[in-house]
C-alpha cells in the first residue's frame, strides 16, 4: 500500500516510490475476492492525471520474443511463427467488454490479504488502458487449461464478476495469446535456473503437440 511519504523521490537519477507491507506474513486472498476487486476496478473511469498508457499485447509479445537469446533457434522460430498466427486472430476479435482501466496481470498471485482482513491488489506496474477481457483471461486459463483453479472457484469468480469469458467466442484466441506471452516470459529465465528451463521445455512441447497443459507448474 502507498505510504504517506511525499513521493515519488529521486535517488541517483532514478525515480522511486515507497510502499507499506499489507501485513507481516504473506497470505493470498481468494478467487472470488479477485473478481470483486476487478469488477470495482473496471467500473472506474480513467484518472486523466495518471496518464496511463494503452496496452498493446502484440507489441509486448514481439518485444519479449526479440529478447529470447537463451533458447534454441528452433524454439524461438516456433514461438515467432505462432505469434504471427495469433496476431492475425487477435486483430479479428470482437471485444465485448468496455475498453478502460485494467490491472494487467490479474491472477491469484497478485491479491493479498491485508492485516485488517480485506483483499488488496498488488503488482501494479501493468496498470493500463486496454480491453477488460485481458484481466479475466488468466483466471479462466488457470481453470480451463491447467487445473490450477477448481470448477467451484471459477464458478464463483464468474458469479461475482458477472461475466463468463469462456462463453465469449473470442476466448480461445485470447487464451492462446496470453498463454504464449506466459511461455515467452519464462523463456527469459531458462539461463537463470534449471527449474525454469525444464518448465519452459515442457510448455513449448505442449504448444507443439496440444497436449500436457495439465502438467504445467505455476511460476
Amino acid at each position: 500500500m502507498p505510504t504517506a511519504i511525499t513521493q515519488p523521490g529521486l535517488v541517483r537519477g532514478l525515480v522511486v516510490t515507497f510502499w507499506e507491507s499489507v501485513q507481516e506474513r504473506e497470505e493470498y486472498a481468494t478467487v472470488g475476492e479477485l473478481a470483486d476487486l476487478l469488477r470495482r476496478l473496471h467500473w472506474q473511469e480513467e484518472p486523466e492525471s495518471l496518464g496511463l498508457p494503452y496496452f498493446d499485447p502484440l507489441a509486448k509479445l514481439s518485444a519479449s520474443l526479440d529478447g529470447l537469446h537463451a533458447v534454441s533457434p528452433e524454439d524461438r522460430s516456433f514461438l515467432e511463427e505462432r505469434a504471427a498466427k495469433l496476431a492475425k486472430e487477435y486483430d479479428r476479435l470482437d471485444l465485448v467488454l468496455p475498453f478502460g482501466l485494467i490491472h494487467g496481470d490479474a491472477d491469484i498471485g497478485n491479491i493479498l490479504r491485508h492485516r485488517d482482513g480485506h483483499a488488496v491488489l498488488i503488482d501494479l506496474d501493468g496498470f493500463a488502458l486496454a480491453p477488460r477481457e485481458r484481466d479475466l483471461i488468466l483466471t479462466a486459463l488457470y481453470y480451463d487449461r491447467y487445473g490450477w483453479h477448481t470448477k467451484a472457484e471459477y464458478a464463483e469468480f464468474v458469479h461475482r464478476y458477472g461475466f463468463d469469458l469462456m462463453n465469449w467466442p473470442g476466448y480461445e484466441p485470447l487464451a492462446d495469446l496470453r498463454e504464449l506471452m506466459m511461455v515467452a516470459w519464462l523463456g527469459h529465465q531458462v539461463d537463470v535456473s534449471e527449474r525454469s528451463a525444464t518448465e519452459f521445455a515442457r510448455r513449448v512441447r505442449s504448444l507443439r503437440t496440444g497436449e500436457g497443459r495439465d502438467l504445467w507448474s505455476p511460476f
